[in-house]
């Protein structure tokens, strides 16, 4: 059984709106089942994008070539049958993070150019977050800045990549080095798409809807541990909210801090110094982005306890609910020194220092400069093969 707190934001019906606060620039996360492929033999229910973009002369759908068939072909098809003044064109893009390059980047801007993408054209993207973060890049620096709009179709993406507005491609030496912050017009997520993701794929989504609980909201964690159970089985009802508060929590901090001018928003990377050095020294893909934070966060949790920020209560705790949610809590083996060498190219390095987000209780975390290289080395050691 689903528990069913108040709801952060909601419509009338069982969807929900969140919206990022940005002023003038404030945009709505709407969060649905059962409208991109319709219901009862309707067509997608495009409503959300052409709202966001009433103007629009021309669609350029940027997809993931993985969910092209099954995703982003009713939204095409949807958005062409508008009218004849309104031109669709489609780019396919190769899944998995080598599309986050330079070469794919000028690939897209040459499509672009080619189809005509001009100011009065929107970019849509369409799959995980590497779509997002190399479409979003694209419609920033294109005729300098065009408009775009989100539809993430992995959990991963809907409650990470897809808010903020930060976009990107990497460097064969650093992750997300090169990008722009440019927010979207609009955030589409249909929870129904998560229903074809493979197991491990959905769960690792899991590793950062659990992270907004450590970080932010202490009452959203104890739901997550009475629901951990209903979103591994993918229930509707559970997924709509976890989405949406995580959502919300995410909204919460860039209204707060939009370009990481203050601090707040590096809350957000809980887990992520860790959990980048993971996935560069073990291979990208060797484990999936929220499997490397659920283990990231272990070992930040295990950095707070040496230096005295929280009790190992807290590491009990998180622990508990990554595995409730089937998530890896420890590593086999691990290049400790290769680690160290990527951890010290983390933006969040300050006069060569390494800084932490690091918990001080469920619910709060904070930015922690100047530690000390051997209590790393010690929370990565205590975190292998370990349970």
């Amino acid at each position: 059984m689903v528990s069913n707190p108040q709801a952060p934001t909601t419509d009338e019906s069982s969807n929900r709106t969140v919206t990022v606060p940005l002023g003038d620039r404030s945009y709505p996360i709407r969060i649905t089942s059962a409208c991109i492929c319709g219901q009862e033999g309707r067509g997608a229910d495009v409503g959300i994008l052409t709202d966001a973009a009433a103007d629009v002369t021309h669609w350029v759908l940027i997809v993931d070539e993985a969910v092209s068939n099954r995703w982003a072909t009713p939204i095409g098809k949807a958005l062409d049958s508008i009218g004849d003044t309104v031109r669709v064109n489609v780019i396919e893009v190769p899944s998995g993070e080598t599309s986050k390059s330079v070469e794919s980047i000028g690939g897209i801007w040459n499509q672009m150019l080619n189809l005509g993408t001009d100011r009065r054209s929107v970019v849509v993207a369409v799959g995980g977050g590497v779509v997002g973060d190399l479409a979003g890049f694209a419609a920033a620096t294109f005729a300098r800045g065009v408009r775009f709009v989100q539809v993430p179709t992995t959990l991963l993406a809907m409650v990470d990549s897809s808010v903020g507005g930060k976009t990107g491609i990497n460097l064969p030496g650093a992750k997300n080095m090169v990008g722009a912050f440019w927010q979207p017009e609009a955030v589409w997520i249909d929870t129904d798409v998560l229903a074809t993701l493979p197991d491990r794929t959905y769960r690792s989504g899991l590793g950062e809807v659990v992270k907004y609980g450590v970080i932010d909201d202490a009452k959203f964690f104890d739901w997550l541990v009475d629901n951990a159970d209903g979103l591994v089985r993918r229930d509707a009802d559970a997924l709509r909210y976890a989405i949406a508060a995580s959502c919300e929590s995410k909204a919460r901090v860039v209204g707060a801090d939009e370009r990481e001018t203050s601090g707040r928003r590096a809350i957000l990377n809980y887990g992520h110094t860790f959990a980048h050095a993971i996935e560069a020294t073990t291979g990208y893909g060797t484990w999936l982005h929220g499997e490397a934070v659920a283990i990231g966060m272990q070992m930040a949790a295990r950095l707070a306890i040496r230096i005295g920020m929280c009790d190992a209560d807290l590491l009990k705790r998180q622990s508990d609910l990554l595995a409730a949610c089937q998530l890896p809590t420890t590593m086999d083996t691990a290049d400790i020194d290769a680690m160290l060498t990527v951890m010290q190219r983390d933006k969040k390095v300050a006069h060569g220092k390494l800084r932490f987000i690091l918990p001080s209780r469920i619910g709060h975390v904070d930015l922690v400069s100047d530690i000390d290289r051997n209590d790393v080395i010690a929370s990565i050691e205590q975190t292998i093969g370990k349970a």
